[in-house]
């Protein structure tokens, strides 16, 4: 669809929103800006752009039907649900409906790494990211990684390359998206507050590789049933990885080291003592990366220099301080139980864990039972704190504070730690309610942590 001179109307003020609209204006196209916030002014939403942009119309509130009168299309942002009155509105005028990330790959150019799943994308994306840098002189990390797609899509060339985190948010609104190598690491239960259905979470996952055909590549995780049975799905060429199976084709973890299974023979990739990131998990991610850069022609010893190198992303089993003995650990993308279990296990002490948030309806019974030994102490917060409680004490596990505020949570865990011991911030919920998002929630625990007697 050809948009110069068209009106679109960009649903969502936020960095998605933002970078749509950017890109619609460059490419000289009529926008119309809206959130359904009545309490924005105009003021405020323009403020969010770095340059001035007059020529722009704002609409808070509630969209109108005479609003929708003559739109070419709608762009959404990723928390706009696509069952919203005002989308299924639209939907009805037959207007129709792209999200960001379809928007980006309109007009974006070269080659394109998509990865998605429950947990591990971030990571994944950044280090295939990384592998790409060494390989490549023109690369974009994008996505839900939080570098706006749309914002780098019209600097990309025929030469260069783009890793995208995907979520399942933006996955909702795509139709000719189509990544050259499309990875899913796993599907655990997650946004069902969103999705509402587990089938309906799993095929929207599955839309990553739905455009693909017999040239192209799809990563999928081996031990996970759902991921496994996509194969069966995508027309692209399936390459698999197994953090506990030894495969005969694909990418396997056994016994501290990553090798390549192939025509018969068993290739050494790395072992876990080389890398700078914990526990299986990320063996897992480090597989996936090493397929995906695989299948986009990246030598291994370039591959292995760049996973040497690699350090842990930002909120997920970060490494804060060392303070009197007792190690932090910020973990604040944990914002489901899948992901707070990965975390629990990577973790070698004794450990003082945070959790609790925003409810996002998923069951916590799983994490409580993969305590174990391990874990010494919950301390908990937030909207979920009761309702994890009454499932840690049904599961027999007593050692429990129930806490105001993150700050108060890490003065608890450091009066109750000994020397030796981790305080694990991994809360297994959305950060929503309490902080803007996980990355707030992170950075003021890690804050607060330095803040703490050495």
């Amino acid at each position: 669809m050809e948009l110069k001179n068209k009106t679109v109307l960009v649903a969502g003020t936020g960095i998605s929103g933002i970078g749509a609209t950017k890109l619609l204006l460059a490419v000289g196209a009529h926008v119309v800006l809206y959130d359904s916030n009545a309490e924005l002014t105009k003021e405020e939403i323009l403020g969010r752009f770095d340059t001035p942009v007059p020529q722009i119309s704002v609409i808070t509130g509630e969209l109108s039907p005479e609003a929708m009168e003559g739109l070419h299309l709608a762009v959404l942002s990723p928390g706009v649900p696509v069952d919203a009155p005002f989308v299924k509105e639209m939907a009805e005028r037959r207007i129709p409906i792209w999200g960001e990330i379809e928007l980006a790959y309109h007009y974006g150019k070269g080659v394109v790494a998509a990865i998605t799943g429950t947990n591990g994308k971030t990571t994944t994306t950044a280090l295939t990211g990384e592998i790409m840098k060494a390989w490549c002189s023109q690369v974009f990390v994008v996505g839900n990684i939080g570098n706006s797609y749309t914002q780098r899509a019209l600097e990309t060339t025929d030469d260069s390359v783009t890793v995208a985190e995907i979520s399942s948010f933006q996955l909702e609104t795509i139709r000719d998206f189509r990544p050259h190598v499309a990875a899913v690491l796993n599907i655990t239960p997650d946004h069902l507050n969103r999705h509402h259905t587990m089938d309906c979470y799993i095929q929207t996952k599955k839309r990553i590789f739905e455009n693909q055909d017999a040239s192209d590549f799809t990563v999928l995780n081996y031990d996970d049933e759902i991921t496994r049975a996509m194969a069966e799905d995508t027309k692209g060429q399936v390459i698999f990885f197994s953090g506990r199976h030894v495969l005969e084709e694909g990418y396997y973890f056994k016994d501290g080291e990553i090798l390549y299974a192939h025509e018969g023979r068993h290739r050494h990739i790395c072992y876990d003592s080389d890398l700078n990131i914990l526990g299986l998990h990320n063996m897992e991610n480090v597989m996936a990366a090493v397929a995906i850069a695989t299948c986009l022609g990246v030598p291994e010893d370039v591959i292995f220099k760049a996973l040497t190198r690699f350090k842990a992303v930002e909120h997920r089993i970060e490494y804060v301080a060392e303070k009197k003995g007792v190690y932090y650990y910020n973990d604040s993308k944990g914002t489901n139980p899948d992901a707070a279990i990965k975390a629990v296990e990577a973790m070698v002490r004794p450990t003082l864990l945070i959790g609790g948030g925003y409810d996002k309806q998923s069951e916590y019974d799983e994490w409580i039972r993969s305590f174990g030994d391990k874990v010494r102490l919950l301390v908990l917060l937030g909207q979920t704190a009761e309702k994890i409680e009454n499932c840690a004490r049904a599961h027999g596990f007593t050692s429990i504070i129930r806490v105001e505020s993150l700050k108060e949570a890490v003065d608890v865990c450091a009066s109750h730690a000994c020397p030796g011991d981790a305080v694990l911030l991994s809360p297994a919920c959305a950060s929503w309610g309490m902080f803007k998002n996980y990355e707030e929630r992170g950075r003021l625990f890690k804050q607060y942590v330095q803040q703490l007697e050495d």
